[in-house]
């Protein structure tokens, strides 16, 4: 990324600032390369989607200025998915939409824009499974653990949630198992219903 001219770079750290004085729940990450930074809850629920999505390989939050003329706007996240760079946006009222020229501006720069809605960001299951896989995400799965159960899947090629805890034996069992989905050595499907004991665990397939 370019650097910024000064005047940028003194508003993005006055936001930066701002935005540390906030808290939100879950507090740990997994694919956020800088420090974690929201300005709402609605940011920060998008920040747990990105950590759950396949396709994500790393975001950062509040990344660059856009400006047109006097106009100024700061998005919340950059996202590196696979083959492309993603600059995302949360929208507190459905209908709201993002002027036209921050769009134009993010394509001129080379990277592809993407606005949700709050309500988007909240529906159905996956934000509730994401949030709680996230409580456990400073958690790291003993290898003897991750082993027993990557060779389990490996012999039946899918067990449910409840078949795989006896495999940890070192690790606290659910943190183990959120510690292991989040960092991709195994998955559960996160849309179709919360995580339970039923829910099928299969080894990562990319």
């Amino acid at each position: 990324m370019t650097t910024l001219p000064t005047a940028d770079q003194t508003l993005l750290a006055s936001i930066r600032a701002e935005a540390t004085q906030h808290s939100f729940h879950p507090y740990g990450t997994v694919r956020c390369l800088d420090h974690p930074l929201f300005r709402n809850q609605s940011a920060r629920n998008l920040g747990c989607l990105l950590d759950v999505d396949r396709e994500v390989i790393s975001w950062t939050c509040l990344p660059l200025v856009l400006e047109n003329g006097t106009d100024v706007h700061i998005p919340d996240f950059l996202v590196e998915k696979d083959g492309e760079l993603v600059i995302m946006d949360v929208k507190q009222a459905k209908d709201r939409t993002p002027p036209s020229w921050i769009a134009h501006e993010v394509t001129s720069r080379g990277y592809r824009y993407a606005s949700l809605c709050a309500e988007e960001v909240s529906s159905g299951y996956r934000l509730r499974n994401a949030i709680d896989l996230l409580r456990d995400s400073r958690w790291h799965c003993a290898l003897g653990d991750r082993s027993r159960l990557l060779a389990a899947l490996g012999e039946h090629g899918a067990l449910s949630v409840a078949d795989c805890l006896p495999a940890f034996q070192e690790t606290r069992p659910i943190a183990g198992l959120s510690s292991l989905i989040l960092n991709r050595f195994v998955e559960v499907d996160l849309d179709e219903a919360l995580i339970g004991p039923e829910t099928s665990v299969r080894r990562w397939r990319d």
